[in-house]
């Protein structure tokens, strides 16, 4: 299982031996690259020296900076993640719309369901979900997501805006890391995350880690809700105390069938099997089903 590590204040960060050297104000300890999955950098005063990134790059960890809202900003991962990627690379490049479209299908009926799974959770009514997730065709072109996603928040009581209002930090900020988990997995499976089976943009380099998140959403605004009813007295701040909650995302468990996986090691189960798909020309992602409790 790999490390997340969140570093919010005064820190120098060094390479030494395949070991991250972290000295802060008071104290100094090592840790293994090859047990690090993401870092976050949320501090202007953290340091690090010029060994330190190429050596987190080369193992596969992506690294998130923060801005001044303490909010996630940038994304960095190595462009050299699999032995076999300039021919996964091809397969990818060369997927045909159909496939694409399939496999857009096969990720917002994933999506759906685990809206709809996560409503039934709370003792929320669903039934519109279940409706959807029937009417989902190829290349969504009825646009059932959008149809979904208005249902499922409405339920939820969340106007939900990426500038909108609390708690929409919370679900951007959680949203951040996971895009950044599903980005360093897809990079590890040997896919080129800037090309998407629908999501495109000329200023998105992850666009591919944006479609494939979507059926992890639902286990991110579950977190995101566990905050805010643990809390006797709500605060619309982003506290360390909540982003640690919150980066909690990557161990939390998912069903991947009829297994039981944390999520950092499903992710990797779906981007493989995405890479898979591409290069037979066929076949299904595995994507989990979020539990009815």
């Amino acid at each position: 299982m790999k490390r997340t590590l969140y570093f919010q204040s005064q820190v120098i960060l060094k390479c030494r031996q395949r070991q991250l050297l972290i000295q802060s104000t008071d104290q100094t300890h090592t840790l293994p690259i090859e047990d690090i999955g993401t870092v976050i950098l949320d501090s202007p005063q953290a340091q690090f020296t010029g060994a330190v990134l190429p050596a987190l790059l080369a193992e596969n960890v992506a690294v998130i900076t923060c801005n001044e809202k303490h909010l996630p900003t940038g994304l960095l991962l190595n462009l050299d993640g699999h032995s076999y990627q300039s021919g996964i690379f091809q397969s990818q490049l060369q997927a045909k719309i159909p496939q694409k479209k399939q496999l857009w299908q096969q990720t917002i009926k994933a999506k759906i369901r685990n809206q709809r799974n996560l409503l039934q959770k709370f003792g929320l009514d669903a039934q519109r979900l279940t409706e959807l997730f029937r009417q989902v065709r190829s290349g969504d072109t009825g646009n059932t997501e959008a149809l979904a996603a208005a249902y499922y928040w409405k339920m939820l009581g969340i106007h939900r805006e990426r500038m909108g209002q609390f708690p929409n930090n919370r679900l951007n900020y959680i949203y951040a890391v996971l895009r950044a988990t599903v980005a360093r997995s897809l990079v590890g499976s040997g896919l080129l995350p800037v090309l998407g089976i629908y999501h495109h943009h000329q200023r998105n380099a992850y666009c591919l880690a944006d479609d494939i998140m979507e059926p992890y959403r639902p286990y991110a605004d579950d977190i995101v809700f566990q905050t805010l009813q643990e809390e006797p007295d709500i605060s619309e701040e982003l506290t360390p105390t909540i982003k640690q909650k919150l980066l909690k995302i990557n161990q939390i468990d998912c069903h991947l069938h009829g297994e039981r996986f944390p999520l950092e090691v499903a992710v990797r189960r779906t981007t493989s099997s995405l890479a898979n798909c591409f290069q037979e020309g066929k076949g299904e992602i595995l994507y989990p089903i979020f539990p009815v409790r």
